[in-house]
């Protein structure tokens, strides 16, 4: 390769790395987040009252509510308690706690999962695509035939057998 072609790729490794910092800082904020997913950390819990149908079953009740994990703890003819809250089946009144991530989080958390449905959606393409291009041009930093190189493309292949194994596993 030219001396000329090797030093655009590195402008514009250069120059789109600076761009894509902020967004990457994002994304591994969120991906970070997103690891606790399963738990309250994190989150800020709320209390919601809300009124439903009257009358419905304890199985109806949690599709109703669109609750993951739902479970009647006790029922009594006129109150059925479940997952931190009450549901009056005469009068439908539904009182329960749930969590859930501050706006921001949330916000960032969409766009770190987000699919053609969000109309963002060009942004995890764009991102994917300059991830792809960071990738390639890192062999353009160095000679072919330099050390550092070779150690390079060595370091290259560990860390891609190492993810194939790991979602292999």
């Amino acid at each position: 390769m030219s001396r000329k072609s090797q030093e655009t790729f590195r402008v514009f490794h250069r120059y789109l790395g600076f761009f894509l910092a902020g967004i990457m800082a994002v994304y591994a904020f969120s991906g970070i987040v997103l690891t606790f997913r399963n738990t309250d950390t994190f989150k800020v819990k709320e209390s919601v009252t809300e009124t439903i149908d009257p009358g419905l079953s304890a199985e109806e009740l949690g599709g109703a509510l669109r609750m993951r994990l739902f479970e009647v703890e006790t029922a009594n003819g006129k109150i059925t308690f479940a997952n931190d809250g009450s549901y009056d089946i005469a009068s439908g009144e539904v009182q329960y706690s749930k969590t859930s991530y501050p706006v921001v989080l949330e916000k960032m958390n969409k766009l770190h999962l987000m699919n053609t449905t969000n109309p963002l959606f060009w942004l995890a393409i764009f991102f994917g695509c300059a991830l792809m291009f960071f990738s390639i041009s890192a062999f353009f930093m160095f000679n072919t035939g330099a050390p550092i190189y070779k150690k390079g493309i060595y370091f290259a292949v560990a860390g891609a057998a190492l993810t194939i194994v790991l979602l292999l596993v």
